[in-house]
C-alpha cells in the first residue's frame, strides 16, 4: 500500500494562461519552457517537463504537491475537482523547477535524492471562479492544483 513520504505547498505565478514543472537540471530538458508550450488541454508533457494551462491569464495559483512510496496512490476526493489528468516524467535531478514564462520560480519540488521516472496525477479546481477574477485582477490562491507524484519502476 502507498504511503505519503512528503507534502509540500507551492506558490506558482502563473503567467499567459500557463506554468510548467519541469527537472531542475536544465541539461535534462531539451526544449525549456515556454518554448513548443501546447494549449490543447490541461496538461501536455515534453521531454524533462509537464506542461499544465491554467484558466487565469496572469495569477497566483497554489500548488500541493504529496510524493507516495508507491504507484497508484488513492484517487483525491477531497475536492469537487475541476480538471484532471495523469503524466510521466524522466526527472534526473531528483528535484522539479516550476517555471511560467517569465522564468523560474525560487521554491523547488524536491522529488528524491536519485534520478528516476515518475507517475504524477494532477487535480485542479477553482478554474471557473479565476476566470473573470484574472481578466480584473491578479488574484491570489482562487485556482489551485493538487499533484501527486509516485516512482515508476522499469
Amino acid at each position: 500500500m502507498p504511503k505519503l513520504l512528503a507534502r509540500q505547498r507551492v506558490e506558482v505565478e502563473v503567467d499567459f494562461f500557463g506554468f510548467s514543472l519541469q527537472d531542475a537540471d536544465d541539461t535534462a530538458v531539451p526544449v525549456p519552457y515556454p518554448e513548443d508550450r501546447s494549449s490543447d488541454g490541461f496538461v501536455a508533457v515534453l521531454d524533462g517537463r509537464i506542461d499544465v494551462e491554467s484558466a487565469g491569464h496572469t495569477h497566483t495559483a497554489y500548488l500541493d504537491v504529496e510524493v507516495w512510496s508507491a504507484p497508484a496512490p488513492p484517487a483525491d476526493d477531497r475536492e469537487a475537482w475541476e480538471a484532471q489528468a495523469e503524466a510521466e516524467l524522466a526527472c534526473t535531478s531528483g528535484e522539479l523547477a516550476v517555471w511560467a514564462a517569465a522564468g523560474p520560480m525560487p521554491d523547488y519540488i524536491h522529488l528524491t535524492d536519485r534520478p528516476g521516472r515518475w507517475g504524477v496525477r494532477l487535480y485542479c479546481t477553482g478554474r471557473e471562479a479565476v476566470r473573470p477574477l484574472a481578466e480584473q485582477g491578479v488574484p491570489e490562491g482562487i485556482e489551485r492544483y493538487l499533484a501527486q507524484f509516485w516512482p515508476l519502476t522499469g
